[in-house]
């Protein structure tokens, strides 16, 4: 899958004439947070009709996302960050990812402009997939009528996105948000099509988790997490292998309160992380964030915390053996 950066870095492949978009493509334009199974489903209808026309299929995403940018720190949390969204789309079968900066520039683009510089002069889309609720340009004015007919003149179709129904209810990324929040794991799994997991470079921190006997990989997050809390978590590190251990993902109120971070400590291994890139899974969740008044108070109830992951593992590793027997 083609990674391309910008408007600029299309138009100077399409003006070459070479690469992937050559011909032209299929594409679809959103968010893709999470990439769930109403995300999937797009991405099958995009793959589809790029395999009817014999044309790659591209999905056109933004950073930041546009509610990012208008909200700023009151835009709702993310469920994946940049790098895990387009690998995401990779596994998919995606052939070509165009990330959009969305700054001011792009905002003041009128639907025409949008159209004309993105789909026409840009990806020279032969079909889109797009939602019948897109809005696009500057305050929003093209939707999809106005796709359909620039359509018409320009050569190109365009076609409604398909509704995911799960329980009664649309698959969404807003609900996924929700589930998460009230540590509803496997609801959130079910609607994603994937158990929940984040991945990131381990980093520097200030060591305080060595100086109080529960030493943690850290891992900074660009935006506010989708959950926050204590987890038992299982973590797969770069060499492939997994391990059982403890996670605390939020804002850290005892000791930073301000910056995101995802916090990891791994039982019974004794080796260095740094450097290296973890992909953590959120298996069960033990308790929300609290500040605590001293680090003493803190030591104490991370005592308590592997305790109670520690417990909650050898239960679930005596369930799942059960099961096997039955």
């Amino acid at each position: 899958m083609r990674l391309i950066r910008g408007l600029t870095n299309l138009k100077t492949l399409s003006q070459s004439g070479e690469g992937p978009l050559a011909r032209g493509c299929v594409a679809t334009v959103g968010n893709f947070d999470g990439v769930h199974r109403g995300h999937q489903a797009i991405l099958e209808q995009v793959k589809t009709q790029a395999a009817k026309h014999n044309l790659p299929s591209v999905v056109v995403i933004f950073e930041p996302q546009p509610q990012e940018f208008f909200r700023g720190v009151d835009a709702p949390p993310r469920l994946t960050g940049f790098r895990q969204k387009v690998e995401a789309l990779r596994a998919q079968g995606i052939d070509a990812v165009l990330c959009l900066r969305f700054d001011e520039q792009f905002r003041q683009f009128s639907a025409w402009g949008f159209v004309d510089s993105l789909l026409i002069q840009g990806l020279a889309v032969k079909h889109l997939v797009v939602g019948d609720d897109f809005r696009f340009g500057c305050d929003r004015s093209g939707d999809f009528n106005f796709l359909e007919k620039v359509g018409a003149d320009a050569g190109f179709t365009v076609e409604n996105t398909r509704t995911v129904v799960i329980e009664g209810d649309r698959v969404s990324s807003t609900r996924i948000r929700k589930l998460l929040a009230d540590n509803q794991l496997d609801s959130a799994e079910h609607l994603l099509g994937w158990k929940y997991h984040i991945n990131g470079r381990i980093v520097y921190g200030r060591q305080l988790g060595r100086e109080i006997g529960a030493p943690t990989a850290n891992i900074r997050l660009a935006q506010m997490p989708a959950l926050q809390g204590v987890y038992v978590v299982k973590v797969k590190l770069a060499d492939g292998t997994l391990h059982d251990g403890i996670a605390n993902i939020g804002l850290r109120p005892t000791v930073d309160g301000k910056h995101p971070a995802l916090e990891v400590h791994l039982f019974d291994y004794a080796g260095t992380l740094y450097g290296q890139r973890l992909d953590v899974t959120f298996r069960q969740g033990l308790r929300d964030e609290v500040r605590f008044e001293s680090v003493g108070a803190l030591k104490t109830q991370i005592a308590k915390d592997f305790s109670s992951a520690r417990h909650w593992l050898a239960e679930s590793l005596a369930a799942n053996r059960t099961a096997k027997k039955d």
